[in-house]
């Protein structure tokens, strides 16, 4: 059985289902109550309180560990989900990172996180690790503006960075967690093109079939929106990705091509599967 947490996401919905067409039992971890495939089990915890995740990791082989938020609550003991896995009889896990633990190492969110990564290695599990870049679904942010206003407004309009489809991640996700060969793997993955804001734009425009003009706000206007949803360090560390992208968040990594036999998928793509959010 495998184990998903942050099960009815953006990157845990596909995934749980990927596992559960090949094949697999899957248990789906979320916070609250949530419609899952048919045959997957559901059970909700909370990752910032260990022993709530004793009931889902009961018969696991296998974790997908997706912390996010949970890994800056001030209760939060990310080792403590680990050794739970280990104690519950898991052998692999398999941790979605993010690219900045390599890229810029040194801030507070890539410190938390890249502790975790270390934890994994030393668990004694099988492991593997991802590292995405920015995400096509953060374009969901625009949706209102979009089926309102007709208009994305964001910070940066020029400066842009090879951003991932989620459904990619969940594949190389599935991969990790179902096939001996990328226990230790650390991947780093992106999309097939370096992407600016004002060209989401434009891609948006295109798949809607009507004008989306593009309205470009400065720092201060996009930290005082984002932080409406998280702390002020990681709006400032998402800022500083996006500002001025350096030479290896600008690279457009091998990885899921390595993994999955084919190239990552491009944000058009995408728009085109959720163009319903943007009507």
């Amino acid at each position: 059985m495998i184990v998903v947490t942050g099960a009815t996401g953006n990157i845990g919905r596909p995934l749980t289902q990927a596992l559960a067409e090949a094949g697999e039992q899957v248990t789906a971890v979320s916070r609250n109550a949530a419609a899952v495939p048919e045959g997957v089990r559901h059970v909700p915890a909370d990752l910032a309180d260990t022993a709530s995740l004793t009931p889902a990791l009961d018969g696991a082989k296998a974790l997908f560990l997706l912390l996010s938020g949970d890994l800056h609550a001030p209760e939060a003991r990310p080792a403590d989900i680990i050794d739970l896995a280990a104690a519950s009889g898991v052998r692999r896990v398999v941790l979605l990172s993010s690219q900045g633990v390599a890229t810029r190492p040194l801030g507070p969110s890539r410190v938390a996180m890249r502790a975790v990564e270390d934890m994994l290695r030393e668990s004694g599990l099988d492991w593997a690790v991802l590292r995405p870049g920015g995400f096509a679904s953060n374009a969901l942010g625009w949706a209102q503006s979009v089926r309102t206003q007709g208009m994305v407004a964001a910070p940066f309009g020029d400066v842009g960075v090879p951003v991932i489809d989620p459904a990619d991640i969940a594949e190389v996700a599935a991969a990790c967690l179902l096939e001996d060969r990328h226990t230790g793997g650390v991947y780093e993955l992106t999309g097939p093109e370096v992407i600016t804001p004002r060209q989401q734009t434009e891609a948006i425009a295109s798949v809607l079939g009507s004008p989306v003009r593009f309205h470009e706000l400065t720092r201060d206007e996009a930290k005082a929106m984002m932080t409406q949803f998280v702390p002020a360090e990681l709006a400032d560390d998402t800022l500083d990705i996006i500002s001025a992208p350096n030479p290896v968040e600008l690279r457009i990594s091998p990885d899921v091509e390595r993994v999955l036999g084919r190239a990552p998928r491009p944000f058009s793509d995408w728009v085109a599967r959720n163009t319903g959010a943007f009507r």
